[in-house]
Formats: structure tokens, sequence, C-alpha cells
């Protein structure tokens, strides 16, 4: 293992911290347009109830901050200006209140406008984003080593990092994504090797809801496993709601987050005779809301149920038109089909 989250920079957000061993944190963007309030009020607040740990609204212009200050007034997770180009929107967007900027100190100008954003987020606290794209890469890096490679986005990343050192500046985020999977794998496993900046992992670009969550498994999910990665952002082209929930689903399938039901339920085979796809759906949708830190196993017949599902807290295994529950491996009792899921229902509501 390279490094581990309690060995990085601890860098304050608002009323959170990224690094430093402190819990890794989910985050999205929101999609309404800019200038958009209401809709981006609306959107930020789903955000929040759907457990979204930081959220990141887009700064294009003056007129932009208006959002912001109805974002800050409205929400009680901390707020991240994304900024392109223009240092001044970033000093504005920390004056209207937000508790990170996502820049790349490169694109904003010359030395005086890095350092005065620099300056402006250190009086405020303010902690700042790298946010590296292996679409934005500088023309010098590029022919360096001949075009897009994992050792240049991390030479790019690490060249904003100096700017931002150069003055004083040190409550640093990393980001360094690609829509290619094995290219963002590499950066951020080069980039946990020579510094010790808190990581924000993410494929960009990922795609739709169903191949975008598959990629950032791969990607994101392999790097926290080998403890590489502080805060998350799984990107879809989709509702901002379901990255949040696909990256809290992550953190739970891998161990990292406890919090609300684990779900273990097997694929079936012919063996199966109850109906249990549908009957596994509707546990994971009547449970959803249920914070328990618990492991309910949902298994098909005897053969993977009592027993190999033993580690499970509580679970249901089915039989011919019926099944059984069982807490821990033991067996409750022997019910109906049509009785399994109320039955485990009401008793997991009891613990």
């Amino acid at each position: 293992m390279l490094y581990t989250n309690d060995i990085t920079k601890k860098v304050k957000v608002g009323n959170m911290f990224i690094g430093g061993g402190a819990p890794v944190s989910v985050q999205s963007m929101l999609c309404a347009e800019a200038h958009d309030i209401e809709g981006n009020v609306a959107q930020a607040l789903r955000l929040q109830a759907a457990g979204c740990d930081i959220v990141r609204v887009t700064v294009p212009d003056k007129e932009a901050i208006k959002t912001v200050e109805a974002l800050k007034n409205a929400i009680k997770i901390p707020l991240v200006a994304d900024i392109h180009f223009d240092y001044r929107l970033a000093i504005e967007s920390v004056a209207a209140g937000v508790d990170k900027v996502r820049i790349n100190p490169g694109n904003i100008g010359g030395d005086a406008n890095v350092k005065a954003v620099a300056d402006c987020c250190k009086a405020a606290g303010v902690p700042i984003r790298i946010g590296v794209n292996s679409g934005s890469l500088e023309k010098e890096i590029l022919a360096k080593y001949g075009g897009v490679t994992p050792e240049a986005m991390v030479e790019s990343g690490l060249y904003h990092i100096s700017l931002l050192e150069k003055f004083d500046f040190d409550d640093i985020v990393l980001s360094l994504k690609s829509s290619d999977t094995f290219k963002m794998y590499k950066a951020y496993e080069l980039a946990a090797e020579k510094c010790r900046y808190p990581l924000h992992l993410g494929v960009t670009e990922a795609g739709t809801e169903n191949m975008g969550v598959i990629k950032s498994a791969a990607g994101i999910g392999g790097l926290l496993l080998r403890g590489i990665g502080n805060t998350i952002r799984i990107s879809l082209t989709d509702d901002p709601v379901k990255e949040v929930e696909a990256g809290i689903k992550l953190l739970k399938a891998i161990g990292i987050r406890n919090d609300g039901i684990k779900f273990v339920s097997c694929p079936t085979c012919g063996r199966t005779q109850i109906d249990l796809i549908k009957i596994a759906a509707d546990a994971e949708k009547r449970l959803a809301n249920v914070n328990k830190n618990i492991t309910v196993a949902i298994m098909g017949c005897v053969v993977n149920g009592p027993g190999e599902a033993s580690a499970a807290d509580i679970g249901i295994a089915g039989g011919k038109g019926c099944g059984v529950l069982f807490k821990k491996g033991e067996i409750i009792c022997k019910l109906p089909e049509e009785k399994l899921l109320d039955a485990l229902i009401e008793e997991i509501e009891k613990m």
C-alpha cells in the first residue's frame, strides 16, 4: 500500500474535513443552469437529503454569484465554487461564502492572479481543489510525454501545486480525472507516491448510469481498496442524486461506510423456488431509509441460506413456495413465501 487516508494533510471544508483520517466523503455537482437560482437551490436540497457531503456549482460569470449566495443560505453542506479562467470570480465566490474553490492555477493568469486567489482563500480559511483533467493538459507537458499519459497528468498536478505553494498556500486537494479508467487509476497511484495532499477521486465523463457506475466502481473502488483517496465523485450523465446514491453504495460495498443496511443476496439458480429477484428488490426498496448498521441476507435456498449467510445479522432463505427467517445462521421460523418479507421487516424494526 502506498499510503493511507490517515497520513494525508487534513483540509477543512466548511463544517467537515478531507484527508488526515477523516471519513471518505461523497460529492456531486449541480447541473441546473448557472443563473437558475430556484432550480439550483432545489437540486442542492435534494442532494443534501440524499446524503451528499459536498456539492459543487459552476460560477461562469458575476451574475452566478447570486446563485452562490442563495445556495449558502439554503443548504447546510459545504459548497464548492467551480472556477475557470477568471480569477476574480474565485475571489467573489469566497466573499459570497463558498467553502472551497476548484481551479487550475495555470489557467487564471500570471503570478499576480494566482497570488490574489491564494491570499484571499488563505485569509478566509477556504481550501483550493486543483482540478487536472486529461483533456486540458498543458501543451508543453503533452509534448514532453507524447500525449496524455498518467505521468503527464501527475506532472501537471504537481506544477499547479507548486504555483500555490509558491505563495505559501497548502490547503490543497488534488484531482487527476480522465474518462479512461486505466489512466485515471495509474495517475492517482503515481500521485500517491509523490504528494501528501488529499486526493479527490473520479472518472470524468464516465457516461450514463450503467457504464458510468461500472467505470467508477472499477477506478475509484480499486484505489480506495488500496487506501488511496479521500473524497469521491461518481460522474454520471443523469440526475446528480444518482451520483450520490452510487457513491454511498460504493463506500458501503467496500466497507468504508457502515451506516445503513448492507445487503447480501444470491444470484439465484435452478434450485430457487421462490420469486427471489422480486423479494430482494422489494426488500432493498422498503429498507432504503433504515439507518441501522446491520447485514441483511436474501437467499434463494437452503444450500446457500442460513449456513452460508451466517455472518448476516438477519435474513431469509427460500424453499418451495415458502422460506425461513434466520438470525446469525439460526432459523427462527418457517413461513409461506408471501409472508417472508413482512416478517423480515418486522424483525428488523425490533433490532
